[in-house]
């Protein structure tokens, strides 16, 4: 007997969201050490807001969504509050009932300024590593660093003389404007969309185009990130980052060794690394120069392997541009792409968790 494609409305639904998800859903997993490490960070979240007054997000919504957000590519928080309405699997993440409603963008979106502010992202990520599952699965001796360019959202249009000198765009909605000719730095021009964007090139012969840099630590068992950290364009910037997150995640009173491209053989770098207690395992750089790692550190086998894992920080560099939402945020301003980008490496440790964690059980 054929079926019939007629359909009559339910008043009510006794089937819990809980049972819809898989038993074997990647992100019950997820879910679970999300929840206990969003528990750890209670009293963080209690400094954020008023003991009295008409409640808002809660936060640990806000963090789910935003998780959320990083795994399933969704481009902006619009689209992310459109699909809360009618995928039951994000609801269930997040800790939205079926009958419970969607927040507006906007009110989304400033109660995140308000994570933002307290550098809630980074808490987060160091919360996650010293989880218990998490951190039997790390390494506490090796470690590589390096930097990628995250593109700016704003056009090329906009970087404009600071003096008002430029030529206009020709009238229009997207107006076009003639740049040949046109000596352009970041010390006489500067983006009107987003000023603290910088023009930055990623090589030799590539376009020029407004960025920051992020940059990650990484640990080289299984190459989750351990620290990370966006800041603005600059010739160093990818070494001073270093630095800083080295000290940050290891004062000095342990030994570790650190991994990075040629880009970071110099020698202020090697020697700063050898007075934070740090073995540099850096990659030579020999083009018409001498290499400040010399006959004493590459003589090891550590140091081989060291340059075959450190290969292995592209990975969350990969990640978060395909899936995170990292090749051009549609945020401006350091502060909110540095919480973007952190909070993206988190993500990324994250879809990591389910595969290790089958494997060590």
């Amino acid at each position: 007997m054929r079926g019939s494609d007629l359909r009559t409305g339910e008043l009510f639904s006794y089937v819990d969201l809980e049972q819809r998800v898989p038993e074997s859903h990647p992100l019950r997993l997820i879910r679970c050490i999300v929840n206990q490490v969003l528990a750890a960070l209670n009293g963080e979240f209690g400094k954020l807001y008023a003991a009295e007054g008409r409640p808002s997000i809660a936060p640990e919504r806000l963090m789910r969504a935003l998780l959320l957000q990083a795994f399933y590519s969704i481009r902006s928080e619009r689209q992310l509050m459109e699909q809360l309405h009618y995928n039951l699997l994000y609801r269930w993440f997040v800790g939205l009932g079926v009958d419970d409603r969607v927040w507006v963008p906007t009110v989304f979106t400033k109660n995140r300024d308000r994570l933002l502010e307290a550098e809630v992202a980074r808490k987060f990520l160091a919360e996650l590593l010293a989880h218990r599952q998490v951190r039997a699965l790390l390494s506490d001796d090796h470690f590589s660093v390096d930097g990628t360019q995250v593109q700016a959202w704003a056009s090329m249009k906009s970087f404009v003389a600071k003096d008002g000198s430029c030529d206009p765009p020709s009238p229009g909605r997207n107006g076009e404007r003639h740049f040949h000719g046109e000596q352009r730095s970041n010390e006489t021009h500067s983006s009107t969309t987003d000023p603290e964007a910088k023009l930055a090139k990623k090589g030799k012969g590539k376009e020029a185009k407004l960025a920051y840099t992020g940059n990650v630590m990484t640990e080289n068992r299984n190459g989750f990130v351990v620290e990370a950290e966006l800041r603005q364009v600059s010739g160093m910037v990818e070494r001073e980052t270093a630095k800083d997150m080295i000290v940050r995640y290891s004062p000095g009173a342990k030994r570790i060794t650190v991994g990075a491209d040629k880009g970071f053989d110099t020698a202020d770098f090697v020697s700063d690394m050898r007075d934070f207690n740090v073995t540099p395992h850096v990659a030579q750089n020999t083009t018409n120069r001498l290499s400040a790692i010399d006959g004493r550190t590459i003589r090891h086998c550590g140091y081989e392997a060291s340059q075959q894992k450190r290969k292995r920080v592209e990975e969350p560099f990969g990640w978060g541009k395909t899936i995170g939402g990292l090749a051009r945020p549609m945020l401006r301003g350091v502060k909110k792409l540095d919480f973007k980008f952190t909070l993206t490496m988190a993500a990324y440790d994250l879809i990591k968790l389910p595969r290790l964690i089958g494997a060590t059980a």
